[in-house]
């Protein structure tokens, strides 16, 4: 454990994001069980911090540990060590777990801290989990080759190679971004082949791209939407145990039940755009959340 904390972590700088996901994690698990003790009631636990007959969210907490670590880490940004950016980064990844815990706040702009629209809470702190891990394995976003080599390589085709094929990865990912695959999209930054089979494979049924190619395509669409149900049943069942797991009510039949309704809500071919010809008898709608206007 030694060796690889030395050889992995410290030798290449990684010491402050290790203390960063620690301190996220830490953080998420506290919070979790301190908003869980104060709905079951405990008494030895202290309640909600309340001044002035407001209620203030831990959010504002995380706010205040995410700027105070923050701007401490900016002014120590020249003469600070590792060590010290480690302490500060733990710091800031417990208010930014406070802060993502109460993400389904900021985005509804209301206290749905326990209703199903908080779910996306739980969806946030996982994205972060899963950038913040494959930053610390030493996977960056877009790059085929070392950075530091490529900034010290005085060739310019290299430079421009580098360059082209960020490009090109980066369409790669809006197109999959476009089909709807975002947990792909997110990944595929860091593991390109995955872009490369988000890219080609189906669109989900109610994504942009489904919007724009397969609406004259009934077939297709179809296809996309069997598929959807089929690979999305288990993953959703999966997910929403986990989501109840962390908010408080784990049941596998609660979750098979959340998921046929999730999937009866979510999975529908999507409206055709203004400009295509519309299917007679083709069903309309889309995925949850996903405009139906123009879209161009």
């Amino acid at each position: 454990m030694r060796r690889w904390l030395d050889e992995e972590i410290i030798a290449h700088g990684r010491l402050p994001l290790l203390f960063f996901l620690i301190g996220f994690i830490v953080g998420f698990l506290l919070i979790r069980l301190s908003v869980r003790l104060i709905r079951a009631k405990v008494r030895w636990w202290p309640g909600n911090v309340v001044t002035g007959g407001h209620h203030v969210h831990h959010v504002v907490f995380g706010v205040v540990a995410m700027l105070i670590s923050g701007v401490s880490m900016i002014a120590i940004y020249v003469d600070g060590t590792q060590t010290s950016g480690a302490w500060l980064a733990a710091l800031f990844g417990a208010g930014a777990a406070l802060v993502l815990d109460e993400f389904a706040l900021i985005l509804h702009l209301e206290d749905v801290y326990w209703e199903e629209e908080g779910r996306v809470s739980v969806d946030a702190v996982f994205v972060a989990l899963a950038v913040t891990g494959l930053l610390l394995l030493g996977l960056r976003p877009l790059e085929l080759i070392n950075a530091t080599d490529f900034r010290k390589d005085p060739n310019p085709w290299a430079r421009g190679l580098i360059v082209v094929s960020s490009i090109f990865n980066l369409g790669l990912a809006a197109i999959v971004l476009a089909k709807g695959k975002i947990w792909t999209g997110l990944v595929g930054l860091f593991v390109v082949p995955l872009l490369l089979i988000g890219a080609i494979r189906l669109s989900r049924p109610g994504a942009p791209w489904a919007r724009w190619r397969y609406t004259t395509r009934p077939k297709r669409m179809q296809r996309a939407l069997n598929r959807e149900r089929r690979l999305r049943r288990p993953l959703i069942r999966a997910k929403i145990y986990v989501q109840d797991l962390i908010a408080g009510k784990p049941s596998i039949a609660h979750a098979r039940t959340e998921a046929e309704e999730e999937l009866a809500r979510i999975i529908h071919a999507a409206p055709p755009p203004p400009s295509a010809i519309s299917l007679q008898g083709a069903a309309s709608g889309t995925i949850d959340g996903l405009p139906t206007g123009d879209l161009t």
